[in-house]
């Protein structure tokens, strides 16, 4: 008996129908769609991203987006809840339809409750956004109002530490930004 393992790949994302309220994404072939995050989780992704982005403005080193699509292989195209990019990546990493085709340096994920949206976080995008060379990722869970940092080491993104509401989020690959994590839950 032959057994073959279809995937589903970005060709198939574009003749799915978007209702508006569903967010479809492809990791290592499979399909994950999630509904619109509640209200607390966009506040918080809001935040950071305008954070990140009148850093940006400022320094004028990169670039914050909120939900870009991201293409990094066929089967593995992801919708992240706020990315930045450096000038360097934006260069040549957009295709022709405004879908970045570059790892971000920078990629964060608010969690949506439920243990299979945390196993996506958690686990799928951490390897996911390890092989494709982001350099940091930070997981925020809006319910705890706290941050896991993960830094790019030895080839893979590591647990660098997890921040809670009074510590400061900073950067190394960001430098001068700061926020204060409990302020991105107000």
């Amino acid at each position: 008996m032959l057994t073959t393992s279809l995937k589903w790949t970005t060709r198939d994302l574009a003749v799915i129908a978007d209702d508006g309220w569903k967010r479809h994404e492809i990791i290592d072939g499979e399909l994950y769609v999630t509904c619109a995050p509640h209200i607390r989780h966009q506040g918080a992704a809001s935040k950071l991203n305008t954070r990140l982005e009148l850093w940006s403005e400022t320094t004028g080193l990169g670039q914050a987006f909120q939900t870009p699509g991201i293409i990094f292989t066929p089967t593995d195209a992801v919708i992240p809840d706020v990315v930045w990019v450096s000038q360097n990546r934006l260069a040549n990493g957009i295709d022709d339809s405004g879908h970045l085709t570059c790892a971000p340096e920078l990629v964060i994920e608010i969690l949506s409750p439920g243990d299979q949206n945390h196993q996506r976080d958690k686990e799928f995008k951490l390897k996911l956004y390890s092989r494709h060379g982001v350099q940091e990722y930070w997981i925020v869970n809006w319910q705890l109002k706290t941050i896991d940092t993960y830094h790019h080491s030895n080839g893979a993104l590591q647990f660098g530490s997890t921040l809670l509401a009074t510590d400061t989020l900073t950067s190394p690959l960001l430098p001068g930004f700061s926020t204060v994590v409990g302020s991105l839950f107000q």
